[in-house]
């Protein structure tokens, strides 16, 4: 089965915060926990994809760039967006389509825009999901806690299916790229 690792949004200036924004929920462990995800990723061969969003510094300079404590290997595809579906006007499907990809495993920030949005997506355009229960974040809004975010949506997106595709939620320490959708069909 053909998979890849889409990392969506690990951005320096997102992750840390900045005058406006604050940082990320427990961004050490996000940051850890991509990293360990990154190394299985090239154990098994998978290729790796990260997104960045042209909003975050103005996009440019250091932080746009993917947080420096991040292992980004030499050969990961990049695609820039403008909105935020990371899969809206980047090639990214096509990309994904181009090497028969069926399972993707997702980590990233912000859990109740940009991760949800490419979940919801990805299911829709014919891929399984696997999201990384402890390898995405986000800030607090009025309403909620960023640990209520990111506890609600593990919850909604476990199981979310549209027809005959749908996501899981896994954590990063286990086999992710052992994907268990066909032990729920």
């Amino acid at each position: 089965m053909n998979q890849t690792l889409l990392i969506i949004d690990a951005q320096q200036e997102l992750i840390e915060g900045n005058q406006q924004e604050s940082a990320v929920y427990n961004k050490e462990q996000l940051i850890e926990n991509i990293n360990l995800v990154i190394e299985k990723a090239k154990q098994s061969e998978v290729p790796i994809v990260f997104v960045r969003d042209l909003d975050v510094a103005e996009g440019k300079g250091k932080g746009f760039q993917v947080h420096e404590k991040i292992n980004v290997p030499a050969d990961s595809r990049l695609f820039d967006k403008t909105a935020t579906n990371s899969f809206h006007g980047t090639g990214l499907l096509d990309h994904l389509q181009s090497q028969n990809v069926e399972h993707v495993v997702i980590m990233g920030c912000q859990t109740q825009h940009c991760i949800d949005s490419a979940v919801r997506t990805a299911t829709i355009s014919g891929l399984d999901i696997t999201l990384v229960g402890d390898g995405h974040s986000t800030t607090d809004s009025e309403a909620l806690t960023a640990e209520q975010i990111i506890r609600h949506h593990n919850e909604t997106l476990d199981g979310h299916y549209n027809v005959e595709h749908f996501s899981v939620v896994r954590n990063a320490e286990e086999d992710l790229f052992q994907p268990t959708h066909d032990s729920y069909r």
